[in-house]
C-alpha cells in the first residue's frame, strides 16, 4: 500500500493530501530511509514521522484497504513519541 494512503486509512493523518505533502517534504522515514508518498509499506515496517515539534515512531501491524474508525488503531502500534521542545518548562 502507498504510504500516503496508509497514513489516511490508519487515521494517523486525517487527509491524504496532507500525508502526501508531509512525506514528499522528507519528514517520514520507513525503516530509517527517507520515504516519498508513493513508497510501498508492508506489515513489520517502522515509520518515523516528524510532524511539527513531535516525532513519532510507529510500527506497522497490518495493512487493510478500508477500516472503521474504531478498528484503525489496530493497524499500528506506537513505539515512541518525543517532542523537540518541552513547553511546560517555559511556563512559570
Amino acid at each position: 500500500m502507498r504510504l500516503d494512503k496508509y497514513l489516511k486509512v490508519s487515521r494517523l493523518i486525517k487527509r491524504r493530501s496532507v500525508a502526501k505533502d508531509i512525506s514528499d517534504q522528507g519528514r517520514i522515514d520507513i525503516n530509517g530511509k527517507t520515504a516519498k508518498s508513493s513508497s510501498d509499506i508492508k506489515a513489520g515496517d517502522e515509520l518515523t514521522i516528524r510532524f511539527g515539534n513531535k516525532t513519532s515512531v510507529i510500527a506497522v501491524e497490518r495493512i487493510v484497504e478500508t477500516t472503521k474508525k474504531n478498528e484503525a488503531e489496530h493497524m499500528y502500534s506506537i513505539v515512541s513519541e518525543s517532542y523537540a521542545q518541552d513547553f511546560d518548562a517555559d511556563v512559570k
